[in-house]
This record gives structure tokens, sequence and C-alpha cells, in this order.
């Protein structure tokens, strides 16, 4: 028997403990924010890692702002180390999900099993990944198989806030850099026949705008902030939104529609400052959140540029002006197309789940970004059970079935790059 079938039977084996654990994870509702219950969720991991022969390490982002005695930002990372000291592949996930919302029609963190699905909040995003990623590894060394190179699996915190706390202190602390890591899986939930190679740039801010107050019943001794923001929106809506929607990115970005930029108003409040909203007075202050997406073609100075033009033109003056602050940027990222971590991953999709895998990019943008851009690794792609669309969604789930054929696909990835 090879090396390849002798893993394929492990992890076929350990079919309902690779569920059991996925299950586990998501019993434990560490929901961001504010970030709760995140030791729970890593000595969670970490103690099944241990069990399966991890050198297990606990990292706080001391001195990061999110870090608190009430939600301490706490991250795991386990090492096991092969023949050789290189090349090391990591394998990363995150531990936090978004709160669940109303609509289930089940418990969200009951880890449920029913009708070859796992139900709850984060099995898609990403618990079973997580749980993809370890037992590739349990079950390679339950073949008897000692890996030449090390493998490394961390599971991070806050990457639904930016990941500033996780992956990114991991690269910052020097933990997950291109000193000492070759190759960088995150098991997103991408499908079992698609790797993803990165994705669009984020630009995130928000505009004030300013009116002057005065009472409800005579609106024409004050200036609406509201009315103000509304020539803003109409101003993006005319001029801006139809020259995003021409433009078009090279990146394999899925769905369709996120191949163009695209901005999206987060929210708006408007009200008396410092008030509720309900205060029978004209609004003085009218916030608008913006998700602008831009594309690698463009980069952010084009993005940042074309808001502030829109701004300039409404101009400032004693009855309007507005602010302008940025809250986050993320350029795009991509990995290069020879990578060898993209040719191992192709031969193994095609190989387990008997098609041609595809290369895509992401609508949205996740640790990838820290990888590179602050570890400076170059080789990282998100590969991953679940499909994209559920994330976030009600009644969320990830079929057993494709669990088990991304756990094959890791476990024979690794195999190749560093067996």
């Amino acid at each position: 028997m090879d090396r390849v079938e002798a893993v394929r039977r492990e992890i076929e084996k350990a079919r309902d403990e690779l569920v059991d654990f996925a299950s586990e994870l998501v019993r434990v509702p560490s929901v961001n924010p504010p970030g709760n219950l995140y030791r729970e969720a890593t000595e969670t991991l970490g103690h099944r890692l241990a069990h399966c022969g991890f050198e297990v390490d606990y990292v706080v982002a001391e001195g990061r702002p999110e870090h608190s005695a009430a939600h301490p930002r706490v991250n795991v990372v386990g090492v096991l180390p092969g023949e050789e000291a290189r090349p090391v592949v990591h394998l990363n996930g995150h531990l936090d999900v978004v709160p669940a919302g109303d609509g289930w029609t089940l418990d969200p963190f009951a880890g449920i099993v029913r009708a070859g699905r796992i139900y709850g909040r984060g099995t898609a995003d990403m618990k079973a990944g997580i749980a993809a990623a370890l037992y590739a590894v349990e079950c390679i060394r339950r073949a008897g198989i000692r890996l030449r190179g090390s493998v490394e699996l961390s599971g991070t915190i806050d990457e639904e806030s930016g990941g500033y706390a996780g992956v990114a202190w991991l690269c910052e602390t020097g933990r997950l850099t291109k000193e000492r890591t070759d190759y960088v899986i995150i098991p997103e939930p991408l499908g079992v026949d698609r790797i993803c190679v990165g994705h669009r740039g984020v630009y995130w801010f928000e505009v004030t705008a300013h009116g002057r107050v005065a009472h409800g019943s005579m609106p024409f001794l004050g200036v609406s902030a509201i009315e103000q923001m509304s020539l803003f929106l109409e101003a993006i809506r005319r001029e801006l939104l139809p020259a995003l929607g021409k433009r078009r990115t090279s990146m394999p970005v899925v769905p369709e529609g996120a191949r163009q930029a695209t901005l999206n108003v987060n929210s708006i409040i408007g009200g008396q400052a410092g008030e509720d909203p309900q205060t029978p007075c004209v609004a003085d202050r009218c916030s608008a959140v913006f998700d602008r997406r831009f594309l690698l073609e463009e980069g952010l100075e084009t993005a940042r540029g074309e808001i502030a033009s829109l701004l300039d033109k409404l101009g400032n003056g004693p009855d309007r002006r507005f602010d302008l602050r940025e809250l986050m940027v993320v350029h795009p990222v991509q990995t290069p197309p020879d990578s060898p971590l993209i040719g191992a991953l192709k031969r193994t999709i095609s190989a387990v789940v008997g098609r041609e895998a595809s290369i895509i990019a992401s609508p949205g943008t996740y640790d990838h970004k820290h990888v590179t851009r602050i570890g400076g690794i170059p080789h990282c792609v998100a590969y991953g059970p679940g499909i994209l669309e559920l994330a976030h969604q009600v009644d969320e789930y990830c079929e057993i079935d494709d669990l088990v054929k991304s756990t094959e696909v890791i476990a024979t990835t690794l195999l190749e790059l560093i067996g």
C-alpha cells in the first residue's frame, strides 16, 4: 500500500472523529464582536493539538488595543517537527465567528449533525476547515509516516474584525515569517475543488456631515446634516458608481459580480450630536461608513482620491462641512501563479476530487493579507471545505463529505510538499 492510500484509509476511519471535533469547536461560541470565549476556543484546539503530538504554545496579543482582561486576545500555535527543520508548512484557521443573528431554525451553537451536514455558526467559516487541517496531519501520523519537513497549525482570532490581534500579531512577533515559514494554507470555505490565490483591496472610511441644530418645527433656522449627507450619496450614485461598474480586474474573483470595483454604504446614523436620534431637532450630525473594494489595477490612491474629490466638489462653508476618517486599508494580494503550493494543490484536488481545480480570488479579504504583507511569505493560498456563500448566513452548514475530501486533499498536499 502506498503512502497516499494509507493516509486515505486513516482519514476514512477517522470520519466520525473528524466530524465530532468540528462540532466541538462550533459548540464554543467564540463570537466577534466582542471576542467571547477566545481562551476556551484556543484551549479546545490546543488540547487536541497536544493529543496529536504537537508542541503547543499560546500567544497572547499583549499590547494590542483589542486585548483586555474581559476579552483576552489569545491565539494557539502547534508545531510538529519533521526530520528536517525546513520546509515548513503552516496551516492557519480563525476561531472567531460573527454573531448568529436571528432566523435560525436550530441552535446555532449546538454543532448539530443532520442529513450529512454539520450545522452551526462557524461550521463553514471556518471551524470545519480547522478540523480538516488538524486531521490531515493526524492521519499522516496514524499511517506511520514521518514527514521530512515540519508542520505548524495555528488557531487565531479576530479575523472577522481585521485579524490584527491574530495572524497579524503572529507575523509581527516573528512566529509567521518568510525566515521560518515556506508555505501557508488557510482552510477558508472556498469549496473542495477551488484554490483561492488572493483578494481585492479594502478602503473602509467614514464621512461625517455637520449641520446646524434648530427646533424641528422651524427647520428653516437650521441646516440638516442628513440633507448634506444625501448630497454626498447622490454624488456617489451619479458620478462614482457608474465609473466603478466599468472597471474589472484580471484576478479571478468570484462571484462574477465581484470582479468589478464596488462601494457599499455599511451604515448611516443621523440626528442631534450626542443625543438619541428621535430628538425634535434639525440633525446637526450625520455619519456614514463606506466599504470600497478596490482592484489590483486601481490601487489605494485611486480609491482614496475619488472620495476626496467628490467631497471637495461639494465644498465646505458656513452651512456645509464634511469630515473624512479612514477606518481600515487592506491592499490586494495575489499568490505567484508559478507557486509550488498551487501546483501541488491542483494535482491533489484532481486526484482526490476527480476534477480539475479552479483558481479563484476572494470577494472579501482574509488573513492572506497579513501573511504576505507583514510576514513576507509569497506562497499562501486558501483552500478548505464549505460553501463561501453560506458564510455569515443563518443555518450555516458544512457538508461532511466535503469535510472529508478536503482533509484528504490537504494531507496529500503535505505529502507532496514535505513528505
